[in-house]
């Protein structure tokens, strides 16, 4: 579940290893860039942290991180 903190939409995913955490991030990235919608986000080894906010929007959440969200879920389904 997505959660809305400090005008951040947040959630993390754990896989099973590196590997699946890293072929996650770029089937992400190449949807954010179709998107021009970049997220934050970390990894650290099989955890995927994503923090979306608008920066276009002063750095609150909006439909547009909320699509890539929706996007991001059905990725790591």
């Amino acid at each position: 579940m997505w959660i809305e903190k400090d005008n951040k939409l947040t959630k993390t995913f754990t896989f099973q290893n590196f590997t699946e955490a890293f072929g996650f991030m770029t089937k992400v990235a190449i949807e954010a860039e179709k998107m021009n919608h970049h997220p934050e986000w970390s990894n650290v080894y099989n955890k995927v942290n994503f923090k979306l906010s608008t920066h276009d929007a002063g750095d609150v959440v909006t439909d547009k991180d909320r699509k890539l969200a929706e996007i991001i879920e059905n990725l790591a389904n």
